[in-house]
């Protein structure tokens, strides 16, 4: 078996090293810290796993104490269903949390049992209590989730059996190791429960697992997942990151989340101990218990997700349409979606609740005569609309800025700004050229002084809103203003269209 760290921790020097560049000495120094963890730790982690075989217990929480367990249902004793006043007509939660290192119940259980009651206000909220194997070591807890996942089967097929529950209304709520056991749970029920939700589900010891021995599109009649701490392309996966249910949602990359300051932790490891890490740890992996507690909350405001074949692509905002089911909505009312195959979809969001954005993908075309006319460039749009603007949203090309060719680029917003009117963009910065002489370019050209070896052109600016799907082209406003850094375009009276060949032609650029 694997041994996974208390943290992974050498996962997090390695991290530390490769992301901030440290030196030797101060790798070294992290290494030594480490070394005071693992050796012990390694000793328990190859020990044969125990098996716990009285591993949950089921409390049935009550809207007005949230945070406290004041009724067990008691598989087997029909009496308990009563006693706690179980309603078999409504719809039925089972919280599952992940490893915990306190042997307690981590805040959010209360918070998500509270949004679920606010939601569905006759609702049953079950937290599966299994603290008593989830504080053992990782690699023990993570081995034990199959023995927690078939005795949470067994009160399932109980309950459905004694109170006659539509199991189309059973919904399972695991997060991190919690998801694997939901999983297991939907696996050995004797009948398939309605959904199960994986919180950021585990990536140690689960990730490329065959289906059986992790969470699976099989556990249930609708899997939804939502990723927030893989890790990605620098190797740290406290989530896991391959898709493993119907829907996989990737909030901002399914990486680091905005407001976490993972970076600033892992600065200070050397200086203050691994401890600095944890509440950057806790907030990117817990994250997504709130995106969902968020979507319980704010029905008005759920965050819209895009299908996409990768972050990458949903970077460059050409995912943004909602044609053939591409988009959905994160969280508690996600439309379900049953395909041959998994479908992968991506949002961003803001660092705090509440945590939608608006999306909006902009296409620039631009087209120049000089031998040399590829730049990188650091770019600032501001969108004005007919409920506000959002000014200054700063955009780092990460490709050259080439000429004859279409750029898109995907702009988010925290605040509605309505219907758009007007947008602006200048370079702040770019390599090979000055902001000052690109500008000098367009407006010798758009001034008509210009010989045809030094020629630039913004031919338009098509944009989509992905919340709207509204789609829009802007014309530049006033060419004698170029000389001017920032550009200003509103919107044209007529768009461009496609021709029968595939090339696209001007109508009018009417601006009036």
């Amino acid at each position: 078996m694997k041994a996974w760290t208390l943290f992974l921790l050498l996962d997090f020097v390695l991290l530390n090293a490769a992301v901030n560049n440290v030196t030797s000495s101060e790798e070294e120094l992290a290494r030594s810290i480490l070394g005071n963890f693992l050796d012990p730790l390694q000793d328990v982690l190859d020990q044969k796993p125990e098996v716990n075989q009285t591993a949950a217990r089921f409390s049935l929480r009550r809207p007005s104490n949230p945070e406290d367990d004041l009724c067990y249902i008691l598989p087997g004793r029909a009496e308990s269903l009563a006693t706690c006043a179980f309603n078999s007509t409504a719809k039925t939660f089972l919280v599952i949390h992940g490893w915990t290192l306190s042997g307690m119940f981590e805040s959010w259980v209360a918070k998500l049992v509270s949004a679920l009651h606010q939601r569905e206000r006759t609702a049953n909220v079950i937290v599966v209590d299994w603290l008593g194997t989830a504080q053992n070591h990782y690699g023990l807890a993570a081995h034990n989730t199959q023995v927690v996942g078939r005795e949470v089967a067994r009160f399932i097929d109980w309950i459905q059996e004694t109170s006659n529950i539509p199991l189309d209304d059973l919904h399972l709520i695991g997060y991190s190791l919690g998801a694997h056991v939901a999983g297991f749970a939907g696996s050995h029920a004797a009948n398939k429960v309605g959904r199960i939700t994986g919180l950021d589900p585990a990536g140690p010891d689960f990730e490329g697992e065959h289906r059986q021995r992790r969470l699976s599109p099989d556990d249930a009649a609708f899997v939804d997942v939502l990723h927030t701490f893989t890790g990605d392309s620098l190797g740290l996966s406290i989530g896991i990151q391959q898709p493993v249910g119907h829907v996989d949602i990737y909030p901002n990359g399914g990486s680091f989340q905005p407001g976490c300051n993972l970076r600033g932790a892992l600065e200070n490891i050397a200086h203050f101990g691994l401890f600095a890490i944890t509440d950057a740890v806790k907030c990117e992996h817990e994250r997504s218990v709130y995106l969902f507690i968020d979507s319980l909350l704010n029905q008005q405001g759920a965050s819209k997700v895009y299908r996409c074949g990768n972050n990458h692509m949903f970077e460059r905002g050409i995912c943004l349409s909602c044609r053939k089911s591409r988009c959905n909505t994160l969280g508690y009312t996600i439309s379900k979606v049953h395909k041959v195959r998994n479908v992968q979809m991506y949002t961003r969001t803001t660092a705090s609740m509440p945590f939608r954005v608006y999306h909006y993908q902009l296409k620039i075309h631009m087209s120049c005569k000089l031998k040399r006319c590829e730049t990188e460039s650091s770019l600032s749009f501001s969108l004005f609309g007919t409920k506000g603007e959002a000014e200054k949203l700063q955009f780092n090309v990460k490709e050259k800025m080439a000429s004859n060719k279409t750029h898109s680029f995907l702009l988010v917003t925290e605040k509605d700004v309505g219907d758009l009117l007007m947008v602006t963009f200048k370079w702040e910065e770019s390599k090979g050229w000055s902001s000052t002489s690109m500008v000098e370019m367009l407006s010798a050209w758009w001034s008509g002084h210009s010989d045809s070896t030094n020629m630039m052109e913004v031919h338009r600016v098509h944009i989509r809103a992905g919340e709207t799907q509204e789609k829009m082209v802007f014309c530049l406003k006033d060419s004698a203003k170029l000389a001017q850094e920032e550009l200003t375009f509103i919107k044209c009276k007529a768009a461009w269209k496609m021709s029968p060949t595939g090339t696209s032609r001007r109508i009018t650029l009417d601006t009036h």
